[in-house]
């Protein structure tokens, strides 16, 4: 899968060529290959300051934003590892507030080339490697650090002494990867993904999780257990009450009233409770309530839910609302029609990867759907309208990209482009709000 983007400048492209050659080689899957290339490196992922690692399904870079928030809110640097980027490669790694400069970017992503280019390293190892080079070299009070696919066999789960490790919401997706067949494992779905993604969980280091279904849970309490983590799950040590005003939260330390993130929909104060919890529940650094609340007011992170702003895409959907999310498994469908509950019905512009599921977003919208139009997921094999008609009631139509689209609508309801990251970075870029 390509998941690298293009870049005004040719040093970093340069990179980005290489990058673009590499793939996960078939059947190989472990942690001895990102191991092997950090020790040519000098290990830099030993040599971090503390770092606040998180998995999930969904809701992880959510989580990692309002985390980078309120500790910047405090006065604290911070550099940040996200995932996937939305326009620039350079989203991937941000150094103390700021996305990494070009000739920085170059200079490490050549670096970590040159060093495995023996080993057959993946595009996510080599990212990895650049992005712990980044954090060992310019120095910060905290890192955040998102895992990609799963956390077991995540390059980023080579981790060894992190302040606190953090699972949001658990789900189905990636399952080829993340339910591929291997003994020992859990047999339930569920229960495997809990597996993976609580994998992370390291001795003695406190995994702040979400209360999660009985066969979830149960699969993480193992999984820390095996690996000498206490967990922290909401609804016993910790717990939230999200209301129209605020979060309530409160843990053995005592009762915080904090207010509602910036971020749309209710399950961002779901997200901004566990930010809040791991940072209760680590003590490298110190983060007062104060900062906390203006963390979670000020945090921006781009393509979920967000509300597009005037631009050339938007002008061609005329006066109403275009919403934008990248969302494209089950429980991130509910989660946008909850956010939708009591606005206009949509017009539904989708370009989902081929691989992932037709109706994960429609079914949950139902009867709030206008129409229905599928567009390509730039780059990506995407679904056809085929795929997604049985799940919609209304007509499923196609056009060439999402700026035609918008320009053949109805003048009535308002509009929602989801099904994909990819797709959402490219609706960014035409509309000139591209992420800093």
């Amino acid at each position: 899968m390509k998941d690298f983007a293009i870049s005004d400048s040719p040093a970093v492209q340069a990179q980005l060529d290489r990058l673009g050659h590499l793939s996960v080689p078939q059947g190989r899957l472990g942690l001895d290959t990102i191991h092997a290339l950090l020790a040519r490196l000098g290990n830099p992922e030993r040599h971090l300051p503390p770092v606040f690692h998180v998995a999930g399904t969904n809701g992880k870079g959510s989580t990692c934003t309002y985390l980078r928030y309120m500790l910047e809110a405090q006065g604290l640097v911070v550099h940040t590892a996200t995932k996937p980027h939305l326009v620039r490669y350079n989203e991937r790694i941000r150094l103390g507030g700021h996305l990494i400069a070009d000739d920085m970017l170059a200079a490490l992503l050549a670096e970590a080339l040159d060093a495995g280019e023996d080993l057959s390293p993946s595009f996510f190892e080599v990212t990895t490697a650049a992005l712990f080079l980044a954090f060992s070299r310019i120095p910060a009070d905290a890192c955040v650090i998102e895992t990609g696919l799963g956390g077991r066999l995540d390059a980023t789960n080579v981790i060894e002494a992190p302040a606190v490790t953090g699972l949001a919401t658990l789900g189905l997706d990636h399952e080829a990867f993340l339910l591929a067949p291997e003994e020992g494992m859990p047999s339930d779905p569920l229960a495997r993904i809990a597996f993976e993604k609580a994998s992370i969980a390291k001795p003695d280091v406190p995994l702040v999780t979400m209360a999660y279904p009985e066969i979830a849970a149960q699969a993480v309490a193992r999984t820390a257990a095996a690996l000498g983590a206490p967990v922290l799950t909401r609804g016993d040590a910790w717990d939230a009450t999200n209301g129209p005003d605020g979060i309530a939260y409160r843990d053995e330390a005592g009762s915080l009233n904090l207010p509602l993130p910036s971020l749309p929909g209710m399950h961002q104060a779901d997200n901004a409770a566990l930010a809040v919890a791991m940072l209760r529940h680590q003590q490298a650094v110190t983060v007062t309530p104060e900062a906390m609340a203006r963390g979670l007011v000020a945090a921006r992170w781009p393509a979920r839910l967000q509300k597009l702003n005037a631009g050339p895409l938007t002008a061609l959907a005329g006066n109403r609302t275009v919403w934008l999310d990248g969302g494209h498994n089950p429980d991130a469908g509910l989660a946008i029609a909850r956010h939708l509950s009591g606005r206009p019905p949509v017009h539904v512009v989708i370009g989902m990867l081929a691989n992932k599921d037709p109706g994960a977003i429609l079914s949950p919208l139902g009867e709030r759907v206008l129409s229905v139009t599928i567009v390509p997921a730039p780059g990506h094999d995407a679904h056809s309208p085929e795929d997604f008609a049985p799940f919609s009631a209304v007509p499923v139509t196609s056009s060439s990209n999402v700026a035609a689209a918008l320009a053949a609508l109805p003048p009535e309801g308002d509009v929602l482009i989801t099904g994909s990251l990819y797709l959402a970075g490219d609706v960014l870029r035409r509309n000139d709000e591209i992420p800093d």
